[in-house]
């Protein structure tokens, strides 16, 4: 038997919600961790931007206001892979969410076509 997914969401985000209802309802295995309080791990986000071939924008809330008073827009491709994935650590607000990371597999944001294809 596998370990559980890890899926990081926030209480206040109906997507985040939403996932984890659709999740629950399949019957799937999951770890359920608040992302603001709790920020994926920089191993974590590592896994994840492998699994996301790299793109590292992928991994960040665009939408967010953090990103945007940040100006990450401009800065976020001058910073080392490094250096954005301790801003991530650091900050849940900017990490896209829901971030489910499985053994094999890490899904942003929630796309039941994508989740169904994954899971």
């Amino acid at each position: 038997m596998s370990a559980p997914i890890l899926v990081y969401t926030y209480a206040k985000c109906s997507t985040c919600r939403d996932a984890t209802k659709w999740l629950r309802a399949r019957g799937v295995n999951f770890v359920e961790k608040p992302i603001y309080e709790q920020p994926p791990t920089v191993p974590e986000l590592r896994r994840m931007l492998a699994l996301q071939d790299g793109q590292l924008r992928r991994l960040f809330n665009t939408s967010g206001l953090q990103y945007r008073e940040r100006n990450l827009a401009v800065r976020l491709p001058a910073l080392s892979e490094a250096e954005a994935l301790a801003l991530l650590a650091s900050d849940g607000r900017l990490v896209k969410r829901p971030f489910l990371l499985g053994d094999d597999f890490g899904l942003l944001g929630f796309d039941a076509t994508r989740w169904d294809a994954a899971l």
